[in-house]
């Protein structure tokens, strides 16, 4: 009876938990914004269905097409990474369950990652919200696989890392770091079970049609990564990149570190090991590489449920542990009181603008080109968007044929928010990312352009296009103060005199490499 009482007791704990973070999440982001940049590129995959993609694995794009088959609303694409931080703490609730916590333990680690840098990563779909759902279920895996031998914990091991790889190739770095780990430690004896090299074929087996689509494409996640390196991760300070580490869970560093000591004083603890040094080489290898330092999110949650149980082991009794146990709970939820204004866009950019000193404490007026400006990077990137495509649509309205009609944009961010907010079918592309592959050249011959040109454009006045087409003249300027893209113009070009495909393709080979 009392263990059903406990179990009851414990759902409903957990129920609550999930309803706070649902509640989080929807008051996280103010009205005013509108879909971040990289939103928009990924609800495009959706429409074409693929085995990869140049900026991300093929996950992401099925996910894309189950958005645009239920209607393709900006509450589909916000709840998709909502659903996926809920069952990283289901996930976590079973972890601490399965090292032997009790409700503490479970309230304790529930709560440091429920208010942490998840609450920001869980407001925008990318691949990050499955991708550290499937790192903490990897673990979770391993960690039943420690505890019973069973070989269907190591099959359910690579489809989780199949998985993730198809939607990420993040975790690859989470295999790196597992592999020498294991082998100088008491569990490379799994190299002797012949469940351990056919659960490695099932994982090979599923990611071989990415594999194959990166071979026969030329491998474009190499020059997207050279792309990364060359304009952005350049700039990452590996100072930084530690000091960031202290800031993702910071109410719940005590219980990290708690995690930590766990491996090495815990002795039911020590045969978990080598997760700790797994995290170790990983975040070596992240510094080395100047890697952005949120990638290493996903170990976090796993640290925090051993230190969460080791904490309640330590804290069980004494008037002590009746002070120092809620004040472990409370200081999570009082931190993220403090930075919730900051880590999401739940303040308009005007209001961010007269009042930001939290947010240059914080670092985090310091966009990618190591430079400050009124707003987060990743806020700038919500502004605008709708203003762009009304610009569009003021452009189509004037074009004779509109099946004979592209826009031609400058980024994919321009690209994939024409395509989301316009009000009428004539679709955007760009030459950048997974658009260059898209335009429809052997299907169309392009008469007009609607052409989307970035701020510093170095020829306003349009004198190459004034060659190619009949008219040409400028519709207007994104004038939103706040937005990234602010000074972004829409010109319309019309009557191509010469084939505007032929132009297209030229510099479609040119950016492939294509070219003679």
């Amino acid at each position: 009876m009392l263990a059903k009482k406990s179990l009851k007791d414990g759902m409903i704990v957990l129920a609550v938990v999930i309803a706070v973070k649902i509640i989080l999440q929807v008051i996280a982001i103010h009205p005013v914004y509108e879909l971040h940049r990289d939103e928009f590129l990924h609800v495009d995959l959706g429409y074409y269905p693929s085995w990869g993609y140049t900026s991300v694995p093929p996950v992401t794009g099925v996910l894309s097409m189950l958005i645009i088959a239920l209607g393709k609303s900006v509450f589909l694409v916000k709840a998709i990474p909502v659903v996926f931080g809920v069952l990283l703490l289901v996930v976590l609730w079973k972890m601490i369950e399965a090292l032997g916590g009790g409700h503490y333990a479970l309230i304790l680690g529930a709560t440091c990652v429920l208010f942490s840098a998840l609450l920001r990563i869980n407001t925008l779909y990318q691949p990050n919200s499955l991708e550290y759902l499937v790192w903490i279920a990897v673990f979770y895996v391993m960690i039943r696989y420690i505890q019973t031998k069973f070989p269907k914990y190591l099959y359910a091991s690579a489809l989780l890392l199949a998985l993730g790889l198809m939607n990420k190739y993040n975790i690859g770095f989470l295999i790196i770091g597992l592999i020498p780990s294991i082998l100088f430690s008491e569990h490379r004896k799994l190299l002797a079970n012949r469940h351990f090299y056919l659960a490695v074929l099932v994982m090979v087996a599923i990611v071989s049609p990415n594999i194959y689509w990166q071979y026969t494409h030329d491998w474009p996640v190499v020059r997207h990564m050279q792309t990364l390196a060359s304009t952005q991760l350049v700039n990452v300070d590996r100072t930084g990149f530690f000091m960031d580490q202290f800031l993702f869970f910071i109410g719940g560093l005590p219980v990290i570190f708690a995690g930590f000591i766990s491996f090495f004083r815990h002795p039911p603890f020590r045969k978990y090991r080598i997760f700790f040094w797994t995290f170790v080489i990983a975040l070596a290898l992240y510094a080395y590489l100047r890697a952005k330092s949120y990638y290493t999110i996903g170990f976090y949650p796993v640290f925090i449920a051993f230190g969460a149980v080791y904490l309640e082991t330590l804290l069980r009794g004494g008037v002590l542990a009746k002070v120092v146990r809620p004040v472990l709970v409370l200081i999570p939820i009082a931190l993220i009181g403090y930075l919730f204004p900051v880590v999401v866009p739940v303040k308009a950019p005007a209001d961010i603008a007269k009042n930001n000193a939290r947010f240059r404490m914080l670092g985090l007026l310091e966009w990618e080109d190591g430079r400050e400006y009124a707003l987060p990077q990743d806020f700038a990137d919500m502004q605008g968007w709708k203003e762009l495509a009304g610009l569009v649509d003021e452009a189509i309205l004037q074009v004779d044929d509109r099946t004979l009609c592209i826009v031609q944009c400058d980024n994919y961010g321009q690209a994939g928010a024409i395509n989301f907010y316009s009000n009428h079918n004539v679709r955007a592309y760009t030459m950048h990312a997974d658009y260059i592959y898209w335009y429809p050249l052997e299907e169309m011959e392009v008469r007009d352009v609607i052409l989307v040109k970035n701020w510093w454009d170095e020829d306003p006045g349009r004198e190459r296009e004034k060659a190619l087409f009949d008219n040409v003249f400028k519709i207007g300027e994104i004038q939103n103060p706040y937005a990234r893209e602010r000074g972004t113009a829409v010109y319309l070009l019309k009557g191509a005199r010469g084939s505007v495909n032929d132009v297209l393709r030229e510099e479609i080979g040119r950016r492939l490499g294509t070219d003679d």
